[in-house]
């Protein structure tokens, strides 16, 4: 209940009205049924931009730090991603991978719509990073289509580390559903889910317009932070 009356009456009106969000491709999105919507990830805003316009109700899988940060900050963003219907997913250890498809595949199992950044994480620098196979898997397994969708702008009202967003308008775009019933019983070969995954890289890729980085975002992230170790005012 609560994540409707957030979605219908408090944070929902509110982004519209400030943002004021240009909207592409909505009729893709399916009135009914599971489906995986798949997008780029740029800012902590798109959390809550793209569900607030959104008709349905969607899940998104969350990183488990959201639900254990400490203090009273800490259990106040706990208590609010669990009260829109988030699911925590612990991002380390060789299980996360799996962790996150059986979390994924038990909400496509109820017909929901499921969220997910193929990319893994935020983009640091606002360029498209190389999606994790998860998606490939959940769509092929469960046999439920993948819409596409870009945020555009967001990274400009807020960039990882900036803490409040500035108010310029952003555009949401949908592609349409992509179809995988062909890869049907290859979501272990892995071939097929990276092909899979390439193909709706390429679709967010063509509705978004950044520019595209063949490499895992953490794995650049990570680089980055080396280079400022090493060279801090080149890294400025």
């Amino acid at each position: 209940m609560f994540y409707y009356v957030l979605k219908y009456v408090v944070l929902g009106p509110l982004l519209r009205l400030v943002f004021r969000p240009r909207i592409e491709g909505l009729e893709h999105i399916p009135d009914d049924g599971a489906a995986i919507v798949a997008g780029n990830h740029l800012s902590f805003s798109d959390h809550f931009l793209m569900p607030s316009i959104l008709k349905r109700r969607i899940t998104f899988l969350a990183k488990a730090e959201y639900f254990t940060g400490p203090g009273i900050k800490g259990k106040l963003t706990a208590a609010f991603f669990h009260s829109i219907g988030q699911i925590p997913v612990d991002r380390s250890g060789k299980e996360a991978g799996q962790a996150a498809i059986r979390e994924g595949l038990g909400v496509l199992s109820k017909g929901e719509l499921l969220g997910i950044y193929p990319e893994g994480t935020r983009s640091h620098d606002g360029r498209l990073y190389k999606g994790k196979v998860g998606v490939a898997v959940m769509a092929i397994r469960a046999g439920v289509p993948v819409i596409p969708c870009a945020m555009v702008g967001t990274f400009e009202i807020q960039p990882p580390g900036q803490k409040v967003p500035k108010v310029k308008r952003v555009t949401i775009r949908f592609g349409e559903p992509l179809d995988f019933s062909r890869y049907a019983g290859l979501e272990d070969q892995k071939a097929a889910i990276r092909a899979v995954t390439d193909e709706i890289m390429y679709a967010i890729l063509g509705l978004s317009g950044q520019e595209y980085v063949d490499e895992y975002a953490v794995k650049a992230k990570a680089a980055q932070g080396e280079e400022s170790k090493k060279f801090p005012r080149r890294a400025r």
